[in-house]
């Protein structure tokens, strides 16, 4: 789960880490009044969507008086801002963060995240601030600095102090910093953070080492235990056919410029399911997994979502019966479509458990379904139709 700059803010200020003075705005009038409150100019007005890139697409303006405080809120608030991260479609903007400016003498990067390969949470940093990490990665990879640090032992003095001297940092300013990484590795830990990101990380001018921006992403799995990170959730942020699938704890991720929906049970036959279609020449509108254990309900209201998305112009429904047996797929199947207007092909495969049973209620409910010998076969049917 994703969540705004501001309220990342808020989480660095509950574990002590130094942010900027500033609040959030949801209209005009309101970034003005923060603006008067702060006491001070410049302060910097930043649009606020679950993307980076925000200065680059216009998102992120530095007001030196009132007069520019209103012009550029005005300006930000309800513009559809587009970034590397939006996609051509963009987002529309409807918060802002009001913030003080900073007399900003140098800009770091500092990101933490886990790293699967050796089990352990990567830190990074680099002296390149305020640029695209992936750019730096492939132009300059000598620039970013990279720890491993094992989660069970926490993060050791020494680690902290590589980190700081290869950001060539000056003694007053490495004091700051390492108690810093300890409060921002907890709040990692404790929250179950996928990602904990401060592109820039800023030393000023007088030497106070200051959180300038911040991204924070969460494991979802883990979001049970922090029910005060759920009420951060924004379904403004979130594509409208992955809000409705969370309804039902339906794994479903929207693909852009796909055109073949799919339901799969299982994560691993999901990927597989999504590779053979790009094989076929076609492309995924969609990642839907129901799960080993789905029911006939959550199998029709994936079929449902699916459906709903007029991006599709085929389905390929691919099911391995063992928990999730063949014929209560089929049950769920003929449900959802007695209740949906199917305009579209389907092509269903299906093997496994009860495979028999489930053709039978598929032949007998008078739907008009393609049925695939095996995995190769549907995929160039499915393929085939969206083609034609």
């Amino acid at each position: 789960m994703k969540i705004h700059e501001f309220q990342a803010k808020e989480l660095f200020k509950k574990y002590g880490v130094p942010i900027p003075r500033g609040k959030a705005a949801f209209s005009v009038d309101e970034a003005k009044a923060i603006a008067a409150e702060l006491g001070v100019f410049p302060v910097v007005v930043k649009a606020q969507i679950h993307a980076g890139g925000r200065g680059k697409g216009g998102g992120v303006k530095l007001a030196k008086n009132a007069a520019e405080v209103d012009q550029y809120a005005s300006s930000i608030l309800g513009m559809t801002l587009v970034t590397h991260q939006t996609g051509p479609e963009g987002r529309l903007v409807k918060k802002l963060l009001v913030e003080e400016g900073l007399p900003i003498e140098k800009e770091l990067y500092l990101s933490m995240l886990p790293d699967r390969a050796t089990a352990t949470i990567i830190v990074m940093g680099s002296e390149a601030g305020g640029m695209d990490i992936e750019e730096v990665a492939a132009k300059t990879p000598e620039k970013i600095i990279k720890v491993n640090v094992d989660p069970l032992l926490g993060f050791q003095g020494y680690q902290a102090r590589e980190m700081a001297y290869g950001l060539n940092m000056e003694p007053e300013v490495v004091k700051q910093f390492i108690p810093m990484l300890n409060k921002l590795f907890k709040l990692f830990v404790e929250y179950d953070c996928s990602l904990l990101e401060i592109n820039p990380l800023v030393i000023t001018s007088d030497k106070r080492v200051i959180a300038l921006d911040a991204k924070v992403n969460f494991d979802d799995n883990a979001l049970f235990r922090h029910k005060d990170i759920q009420e951060y959730r924004d379904l403004d942020e979130e594509d409208p056919f992955e809000v409705e699938a969370s309804k039902y704890d339906l794994n479903y991720i929207k693909m852009p410029g796909g055109s073949v929906g799919n339901m799969v049970n299982g994560a691993g036959l999901a990927m597989a399911t999504m590779d053979i279609i790009q094989q076929a020449g076609a492309s995924p509108a969609n990642f839907l997994d129901v799960g080993g254990g789905a029911n006939a309900q959550q199998v029709e209201n994936g079929f449902r979502i699916i459906l709903s998305d007029p991006a599709v112009k085929g389905v390929f429904i691919n099911i391995f019966g063992g928990i999730l047996r063949c014929d209560i797929l089929a049950e769920g199947v003929v449900e959802a479509a007695k209740k949906v207007d199917v305009k579209v092909p389907v092509v269903i495969r299906m093997e496994g458990t009860n495979v028999d049973k489930g053709r039978q209620i598929l032949e007998a409910s008078g739907l008009n379904l393609i049925t695939a010998k095996d995995l190769t076969d549907a995929a160039q049917k499915v393929a085939a139709i969206v083609k034609g």
